[in-house]
């Protein structure tokens, strides 16, 4: 009997026909099979916008007349803005953001950048990842550190997730950590062709006493075993998951609400990862930008609603960056170039909801670019120590002074 059952976990068990769970299985797993995360755990959620989002037309200096002398095309138009005071406002495209500022749920960090600012996408896109330049080695994220200095006294409850078709992104990368990505929920499950006799097979062998002194199958039954409670644990999360929040028709809409799903089903997973790609808008940037800022609001805005509805929104916060903003001076294909400083945007019910630090001037430029005033690394410092509970000199390579982005 014992060289059967071998056979069949050899066979069957470590196939990728049963079990289509990706190659980074175990350490994912073993933290989605736990019996649940600490309540007291929080959350940390990341957009990364990738393109270059004109944050110019995002938080938008409307009284500042430099402002329509710069963009004679792209301007918007005073009365269309959605106000936050006498001097800034939102786009008319980012209701969902306005939304949440109105409902107390909106950090808007101004003037975000770095010295000697780089426009490549890649190159500043590194930077923001790793915290390093490209004269430094460059080999893990800022996010990978934290998972590689919270791994051993967090068992398996700090691992992160990164949610999409697109490539891993750099600042996810870890030294002793792996994580995985998955395009959806439907892809994270237990592939049993709904043959009901093979599930119930797996499952028995899977649970049966392991032999002690067969290596191979003791490590196949506990990997099995593992993967059998994590696929269970998110079916169940897939098919009882209840809210009442309408989820916008998009994409990162889509990815937000399976994040909703995932944190409501009890994983111990402290971050995820979503990107919302697009805001490279060099021409025609009036629709584009548009449609870009509506599916950013509409989605983070549903998320916020469907996160404080299932009771987790102390526990959970979102970081939205993208890698440079555009020039201030529209060019001659009704679009924005690569620039530099921009805004930074934090959401949920524990961020003090307004804006940190002032807008940059529009006179007062380098390069044709608005000057930060706030390094990155400052926004980063304060997600590190304010909300995951960790020092932030280990993982950004020196102590940052944080902004006041989180309430008490």
């Amino acid at each position: 009997m014992r060289s059967n059952r071998r056979e069949f976990l050899r066979t069957t068990l470590g196939s990728s026909a049963i079990l289509s769970l990706g190659a980074t299985l175990p350490d994912f797993l073993r933290a989605a099979a736990a019996t649940g995360t600490d309540d007291k755990d929080t959350i940390l959620v990341v957009v990364q916008l990738s393109g270059g989002n004109d944050g110019l037309n995002t938080v938008i200096p409307f009284s500042d007349p430099a402002y329509k002398k710069a963009r004679p095309t792209l301007a918007i138009p005073t009365s269309d803005v959605l106000k936050i005071d006498d001097t800034l406002g939102f786009h008319p495209s980012a209701r969902g953001l306005a939304d949440l500022l109105e409902d107390d749920s909106l950090a808007i960090v101004q003037g975000v950048g770095y010295d000697n600012p780089n426009r490549s996408h890649f190159e500043s896109m590194d930077i923001w990842h790793t915290c390093q330049r490209k004269s430094d080695t460059r080999t893990t994220g800022w996010l990978g550190r934290y998972l590689d200095a919270t791994q051993a006294n967090k068992s398996g409850a700090s691992l992160a997730l990164h949610l999409g078709h697109e490539k891993q992104p750099l600042a996810l990368t870890a030294t002793g950590v792996s994580v995985p990505s998955i395009s959806s929920l439907e892809s994270f499950r237990l592939n049993d062709s709904g043959d009901k006799e093979v599930r119930s097979t797996i499952s028995k062998l899977a649970a049966s006493k392991q032999d002690e002194s067969d290596s191979l199958l003791g490590f196949l039954q506990s990997t099995t075993t593992v993967a059998l409670a994590a696929s269970q644990r998110v079916e169940q999360a897939s098919r009882d998951y209840k809210t009442p929040v309408t989820y916008p028709d998009s994409e990162l809409a889509k990815k937000l609400k399976t994040v909703a799903q995932l944190i409501d089903s009890g994983l111990g997973t402290r971050v995820y990862y979503v990107t919302l790609d697009g805001f490279d808008t060099h021409s025609q940037q009036p629709a584009a930008h548009a449609a870009l800022l509506s599916q950013l609001g509409g989605a983070v805005s549903s998320f916020v609603k469907d996160i404080d509805h299932h009771g987790q929104s102390d526990r959970v916060a979102v970081l939205a960056f993208s890698e440079f903003g555009r020039r201030v001076a529209e060019n001659a294909s009704e679009g924005t170039d690569h620039g530099a400083a921009a805004p930074m945007f934090l959401a949920g019910k524990k961020v003090r909801a307004g804006l940190i630090g002032k807008h940059p001037s529009l006179t007062d430029l380098e390069d044709g670019d608005l000057k930060f005033h706030t390094d990155f690394r400052q926004v980063y410092a304060t997600v590190l120590e304010s909300w995951l509970g960790w020092p932030n000199e280990s993982v950004l390579g020196g102590k940052f002074k944080t902004v006041e982005a989180f309430s008490a």
